[in-house]
């Protein structure tokens, strides 16, 4: 049976679940926190074995020049592709339940690659490892035993939101992962995803996150069925429900997006006070505009990035990595908060990444992020990434970057002077509200309403 452990989110209050996003409210007691188990899990994976893993599952070279040949063999494997999903056995999500291990304490080498200069852990490298975790727990949820490697090519479709609950992490303690398949569509699976920390001789949580992955065929060139999900408990039945409401939630904020309908009217109303609020009172004209007090021109927030995609940053399927695209997003946020605010800034949420397109080894990859909305200590970071081929100039989008930061000082407020960055204004508006309640920091880095 699923245990709380493996549900929804961080932290408790009152002994319920509360949904929300942002550095999570409540005890930090890991005796009240029910963090357990699932009976039946298996022994943690080191978290160095699970990209080797995934090569066996998917038959992937580990060298960039036997690549071809590799991506060729598995085109043999489009013969145990289900033709419907009736066919295949449905799972529990026990059934794809996975714990890896980060053993920063008990392994004091790996804490290079993870190590900040302010003594934390990198949060770009967490992103990497949770990336590379939900795609080997649905590899689990989707295991064929007729086949000694998988024909299915699983990869992310969409991080939904990733939420801290303590502002900073130690590099001199081990780290557990944990997750499982949650919801399952057709070709789609949603993937709970847990972090918790050691302290003292208790694990306690620190972050959790929901991922969306997709199933394609073995040449990632169409969908492919993926295995149902059977829920066996009440707290189960409640994950599955909430996948379907994520769902559903997913399609109504497509549906509304700035890219495709007009603002409401109060959203109307905010850009105009705003524009009303810069206009210089001794020319009055619609051209002459002063910035505000404490306020700083959107335009003069950005930050830039260009990043040659090589083969060492590879996935499984010779395109280039999720993970590591996350991170050097995140990276590039980071500065621009930090640039921005004065200070040093913490990450608070994650959410609606989603990978419209691979990006391929060669690639340019472009990275370009700005601030797009703040609040008291707030600032709201969106990162657009492109790429452009060696042989083309002509650049596309790959990914859209979300982060909520949390700066130990007020920030200055952002205003936008065109219409373009007003409709950046609201999106980052929108990303913000999606938060609980905001919180504040402690200097015993915990978080407290």
């Amino acid at each position: 049976m699923m245990r709380r452990a493996a549900l929804r989110l961080c932290a408790l209050s009152k002994g319920l679940l509360i949904p929300g996003r942002g550095l999570t409210q409540g005890s930090q007691d890991p005796g009240k926190q029910g963090i357990f188990h699932i009976h039946e899990a298996r022994s943690p994976v080191h978290v160095n074995h699970v990209r080797d893993k995934l090569r066996e599952i998917v038959g992937a070279s580990t060298n960039w020049r036997d690549h071809v040949r590799a991506m060729e063999e598995r085109k043999l494997l489009h013969s145990f592709l289900a033709k419907s999903q009736e066919e295949l056995p449905p799972r529990r999500m026990k059934d794809s339940y996975i714990e890896v291990l980060l053993p920063l304490g008990s392994e004091p080498e790996l804490r290079e690659k993870y190590l900040t200069v302010q003594n934390t852990v990198r949060f770009g490298r967490i992103l990497e490892d949770l990336d590379s975790l939900g795609v080997l727990v649905c590899y689990m949820h989707t295991k064929n035993d007729s086949s000694k490697m998988s024909p299915l090519s699983i990869v992310t479709a969409l991080v939904d939101k990733i939420d801290m609950c303590k502002k900073n992490l130690s590099p001199e303690q081990d780290i557990k992962f944990s997750g499982h398949v949650s919801w399952v569509g057709k070709s789609s699976m949603e993937v709970k995803m847990q972090m918790f920390q050691l302290n003292g001789d208790e694990f306690w949580p620190v972050l959790d996150a929901t991922f969306v992955m997709v199933a394609r065929d073995s040449e990632n060139k169409g969908p492919a069925f993926v295995n149902p999900l059977i829920p066996e408990s009440m707290e189960e039945e409640e994950l599955f429900k909430q996948g379907e409401l994520n769902k559903g939630r997913r399609i109504a904020f497509s549906s509304t997006s700035l890219l495709k309908m007009a603002p409401s009217a109060e959203e109307r109303t905010t850009i105009h006070e705003m524009f009303l609020s810069t206009l210089d009172p001794k020319t009055i004209s619609f051209h002459s505009r002063v910035l505000p007090p404490n306020a700083v021109w959107m335009e003069n927030t950005k930050l830039k990035s260009l990043e040659i995609c090589h083969p060492q940053e590879r996935n499984i399927f010779n395109r280039i990595f999720g993970g590591f695209l996350m991170r050097k997003a995140y990276e590039l946020a980071w500065a621009t908060a930090c640039s921005f605010g004065g200070s040093r800034p913490f990450v608070v949420a994650v959410d609606d990444i989603m990978f419209q397109k691979p990006v391929d080894v060669g690639s340019l990859l472009f990275l370009s992020s700005q601030v797009c909305f703040t609040q008291n200590n707030y600032i709201q970071v969106r990162v657009h990434s492109e790429v452009a081929s060696l042989q083309k100039k002509e650049h596309m989008t790959t990914n859209v970057f979300h982060f909520t930061f949390m700066s130990e000082k007020e920030v200055p407020l952002v205003y936008p002077k065109t219409y373009g960055e007003s409709m950046l204004y609201l999106d980052g508006q929108r990303h913000f509200s999606s938060m609980s309640v905001p919180v504040s920091l402690r200097k015993d880095n915990r978080v407290e309403p």
